[in-house]
């Protein structure tokens, strides 16, 4: 079945008003009814829609919210018979994603089952309320958001933002010579390096950077995902092995303690793997890969510009202090003219052409996943 698109210019209220509903629809979700009140008040006296009077404004948004709130009260309690499950999105160790839809507001999630038994067996249930408590507290446009949580007799279940561009390690794949421009690499490093900067500023370390865990949503918007190895630690250091094996530091190798600086070295090996399509330490035995690991062994392909081998190798450092600070990440050189570079095209694709929105059915998005 062809996918069906309507195409609107950029200013119309067609466009405005599918935003505005998937937003209020969220918000319902975080906080829920007396604070979005208060936050819909300040949007009606801030609503200026260009080509519509603000009267008529007015009035298509009271009809959304009139909308929104008949189907669902704000202390309801959410459950799993309120969800139309899809296909399956992934799977791990602990339980399954499926695409779901909210019945009555047909907004439709990612809903991660985990299974009771599965994580007592493993003795993994403070792995879990751990991710829980820290997603849910985490409000940042470059981390995916846990909408809400609710449990039964046998499951554990996560109402997490739906990806419809799926895992960034898929889309890498798909890529010649499976890598990514350096414009384009360039682009989703920023915003991974400012969803780190975010996670550090609230005392969370993330500690398992991946592309695996880094989703893409339409716009070339990238957002971390999977909090299950992350961590609080406002104070101390840590010394729990954990993430993926090409992408430990020498601290984590050697079992030494160690900090936030740890994601910072995640992002030199993610910088490698966007350019080169692999790793910078991977080998085919672990043992040698930790050998390269705790010597900092690697080597630059000749494609790589100047500018992105000086960025790896200021994250790629043994002394976790001397790793450049995400701030300065944001504000290189390489990275800046990059997305400058990346913006520009991205603009020459749409110029001349109007804002396209793609109506996705449920069972064409089924499909698809």
């Amino acid at each position: 079945t062809r996918i069906q698109e309507q195409t609107y210019s950029t200013t119309c209220w067609e466009e405005w008003e599918g935003v505005f509903k998937l937003y209020c629809f969220t918000f319902v979700f975080l906080i829920g009814q007396f604070l979005f009140m208060v936050t819909f008040n300040y949007i009606l006296k801030m609503a200026v829609v260009e080509e519509n009077p603000k009267n008529e404004v007015v009035q298509r948004i009271e009809k959304i919210m009139k909308e929104i709130y008949s189907k669902r009260p704000a202390n309801h309690q959410w459950k799993l018979s309120d969800f139309e499950i899809g296909t399956p999105l992934g799977r791990g160790k602990f339980g399954r994603v499926y695409l779901a839809r909210e019945k009555n507001t047909e907004y439709m999630v990612a809903l991660k089952m985990m299974f009771k038994s599965e994580l007592v067996k493993d003795h993994m249930e403070h792995q879990v309320r751990r991710e829980i408590e820290i997603q849910t507290h985490l409000n940042h446009p470059n981390i995916l958001k846990m909408l809400t949580y609710f449990w039964n007799e046998k499951t554990i279940c996560l109402i997490l933002e739906f990806a419809q561009e799926g895992e960034l390690f898929k889309v890498l794949n798909s890529q010649p010579h499976k890598r990514f421009d350096e414009p384009t690499a360039a682009y989703y490093l920023r915003q991974v390096a400012d969803a780190l900067r975010y996670c550090h500023s609230q005392s969370v370390i993330h500690r398992d950077i991946k592309p695996e865990n880094l989703l893409l949503f339409s716009h070339h918007v990238i957002k971390l995902a999977d909090f299950g190895w992350s961590v609080h630690a406002p104070s101390k250091s840590r010394n729990t092995m954990c993430g993926t094996i090409d992408y430990l530091p020498p601290e984590m190798v050697d079992s030494q303690t160690y900090n936030e600086y740890v994601d910072n070295w995640c992002l030199g090996v993610l910088c490698y793997e966007f350019l080169c399509g692999s790793p910078p330490f991977e080998s085919s035995e672990q043992a040698e890969t930790f050998r390269k690991i705790r010597a900092v062994m690697y080597g630059f392909k000749p494609h790589m510009s100047e500018s992105s081998r000086q960025l790896i190798s200021k994250l790629l450092v043994k002394v976790p202090k001397s790793r450049l600070p995400l701030t300065d990440v944001i504000g290189h050189p390489w990275i800046k003219k990059n997305c400058e570079i990346f913006t520009k095209i991205k603009l020459e694709q749409k110029k001349g052409h109007s804002t396209t929105i793609s109506n996705l059915s449920w069972t064409v998005l089924c499909r698809i996943g």
